[in-house]
């Protein structure tokens, strides 16, 4: 099975502030978050290609740090669309109709995935059609009602994980997943897994053990 990993950096950060997509704001080390997400799949040795999906508007910089790191693998730059999901079904219909392959969905705000964890991803897709990655919650949850937010129940932690990132699947699961979603005219979740789970039920989702350092860059004290 070919491997793509997609790298989704579409958004332009505005928790973030400032004028440029966090996706393209330096770390500590001088390096953009993006550089790092696309470095970590660089080096994967079960990723055979990587896509990167851009904010139109940026995809000339993509093409610059693209030269000037002389990544191998990235054979795809596409445009991001307005929606989160907007560039995964971008990426899928890049690469539909490809024979036995999966497309790893990674968010570039998350610079920091392991190696440790993309080979587990890569175990699993030799078993299963649907993989995503989480971290058990350690804080108590709440939930809320109201416009005072009044706590209303505390539900048991061990029932919830905390999502990250990539997120994989076999090529045909992801987009008849997504088929079916579009069909129905108003897409209802937050990623790629929530897609796959929601309108195909009979799909298992397996899940990888993430990493805390795995975090998302959300905000700009995160940077």
């Amino acid at each position: 099975m070919r491997h793509i990993a997609v790298i989704l950096a579409g958004g332009i950060g505005s928790r973030v502030g400032g004028g440029t997509p966090k996706q393209l704001l330096p770390l500590a080390d001088g390096r953009s978050v993006l550089e790092h997400a696309v470095d970590a799949f660089e080096q994967a040795p079960a990723i055979s290609e990587i896509a990167i999906v851009m904010h139109p508007d940026y995809m000339d910089e993509v093409r610059d740090l693209c030269c000037r790191n002389g990544w191998r693998k990235v054979t795809n730059i596409l445009p991001g669309g307005s929606e989160r999901w907007e560039s995964s079904v971008h990426a899928i219909e890049a690469y539909s109709g490809e024979p036995d392959c999966a497309l790893w969905l990674h968010d570039a705000a998350r610079p920091f995935v392991s190696q440790r964890i993309m080979a587990d991803i890569a175990d699993a897709l030799a078993v299963h059609a649907a993989v995503t990655v989480a971290v058990p919650v350690t804080d108590t949850l709440y939930k809320v009602a109201g416009e005072e937010k009044q706590v209303e129940g505390i539900p048991p932690r061990s029932e919830y994980m905390r999502a990250q990132t990539p997120q994989a699947f076999h090529l045909n699961t992801i987009a008849e997943a997504y088929r079916r979603a579009l069909d129905g005219g108003h897409i209802i979740a937050t990623d790629d897994a929530g897609i796959v789970h929601r309108y195909m039920p009979e799909e298992p989702i397996v899940i990888v053990a993430g990493e805390e350092a795995n975090r998302k860059i959300t905000y700009r004290e995160d940077l």
